[in-house]
């Protein structure tokens, strides 16, 4: 069966001069497992991965594979052409990754038949499941229904992660026509995730600093614990400033040493900062490790 439950995205700790931070990328690892999470997933949106060198993501998927033994880890590939997709998917599938999360080509717009393709062909090379991306928010790729549909007919295509708003009914849609054996989940910092799972979602795979608290709301839905953290889930969507929103209570939580960002990513401005502060400030039960 392919991959399902809180799979969340991991932030990419740097130290303040900008380096790798491995040591708070292993603890960061261990706490999501000890929080709940069914797997983790790197070089998603949330990781900063469109700053990463290949080297840096060699790394980091070593030291996660690691640390994460046998629970499922997820890496993202989001590339712009097929061959340089197949290069990333492969040296994932080198690395250990057991699932990839991928991105469809968005600098030249590919036609329904390319991406069918494209996903093919993936999918045949890499040898493990791949889960297709929508994400048309941040590639500018419509991917309607009927072609998700297409492309979870493919051999090795096991799974979709719908960000693609209003993504309930899209989730609730595909959920019904691409068949049981087919995960769907859910993105967008789990924004919608309570509806997405009533619609048919098996997952949901938002950013990793709330993941004590989202893990036993997802195994018993309650909208008002849900509620407590949509300020925080909110606040951590915000173009440019997110990832620092991110890895700020992350730091907080004394999971990695630095807040730390990498441009074109922004470093959290004053008023966001004081912001942030009432909104943690609400949540007492966001406990530091």
């Amino acid at each position: 069966m392919p991959i399902s439950g809180l799979i969340p995205i991991l932030a990419t700790p740097f130290t303040a001069a900008g380096e790798l931070d491995v040591p708070s990328l292993h603890r960061l690892t261990e706490w999501q497992l000890s929080s709940g999470a069914d797997g983790v997933a790197v070089f998603g949106m949330a990781s900063e991965g469109f700053a990463l060198t290949t080297a840096e993501r060699a790394r980091i998927l070593a030291e996660v594979r690691r640390v994460a033994g046998s629970g499922p880890v997820v890496a993202g590939v989001g590339s712009t052409s097929t061959a340089t997709a197949l290069e990333q998917a492969l040296a994932a599938v080198e690395g250990g990754a057991d699932a990839l999360m991928v991105l469809p080509p968005y600098l030249v717009k590919a036609t329904p038949g390319q991406l069918t393709d494209f996903y093919g062909e993936l999918a045949a090379r890499a040898g493990i499941d791949v889960m297709v991306q929508d994400a048309p928010g941040a590639t500018g790729v419509s991917m309607p229904e009927s072609l998700i549909v297409e492309l979870s007919k493919l051999d090795g295509v096991t799974s979709v992660k719908i960000e693609a708003p209003p993504t309930a009914p899209k989730v609730g849609a595909v959920a019904a026509r691409a068949g049981g054996d087919f995960a769907v989940f859910g993105g967008q910092n789990a924004l919608f995730c309570l509806e997405e799972y009533a619609r048919g979602a098996v997952g949901t795979m938002p950013a990793c600093e709330f993941t004590d608290l989202l893990a036993p709301i997802l195994k018993a839905p309650g909208q008002d614990a849900f509620a407590r953290l949509l300020p925080l889930i909110r606040f951590g969507m915000q173009p440019g400033i997110a990832w620092a929103v991110h890895k700020e209570v992350l730091v907080r939580r004394g999971l990695i040493e630095s807040a730390a960002v990498r441009s074109p990513a922004q470093p959290l401005d004053p008023g966001s900062r004081a912001a942030l502060d009432e909104i943690l400030a609400a949540l007492p039960e966001l406990r530091v490790a």
